[in-house]
């Protein structure tokens, strides 16, 4: 008897070439945007959907705070044609970053999500800022996705 992981045969490899490909075009991970951030790379805008309370709490370095309820094209139109936009929400229990990727591109703007959130980013070791730029200890940091 197989065991649950093989089941299912495998997708043949140019299916998983381009399933796995398509959902790189819609997502990246807090590892890749810490490299970027990091060297210099930063050819995005990380945006950090949730209310001002929870991104005072703590966020991602050099991301902006632009709750999903802010989003619209007045909003939007300060930034120039063309920018790719990268949300991130408190973690995989919030939708609200897939609430905020949809409005984005809805007004026609590219966007990927980064999957984790605020909690994935912790998990990867990483550290967070507060509402004046300082480092801050992430025991105790409720995430609350309050988008």
């Amino acid at each position: 008897m197989p065991s649950l992981v093989s089941q299912f045969p495998a997708a043949l490899p140019a299916d998983a070439l381009a399933h796995f490909s398509h959902r790189l075009a819609f997502e990246t991970d807090c590892s890749d945007v810490n490299d970027a951030l990091q060297h210099g790379e930063q050819d995005f805008v990380l945006l950090d959907v949730r209310n001002a309370a929870a991104f005072a709490r703590g966020h991602v370095p050099g991301a902006l705070n632009l709750p999903t309820r802010e989003i619209d094209a007045r909003r939007m139109a300060q930034f120039l044609p063309g920018t790719l936009f990268v949300v991130y929400c408190a973690g995989p229990h919030c939708n609200g970053v897939h609430r905020a990727a949809a409005k984005l591109a809805a007004l026609g703007l590219p966007v990927k999500e980064m999957i984790g959130g605020v909690a994935g980013w912790l998990d990867e070791g990483l550290v967070l800022v507060g509402a004046t730029g300082e480092a801050l200890r992430t025991d105790g940091i409720g995430l609350f996705c309050a988008c």
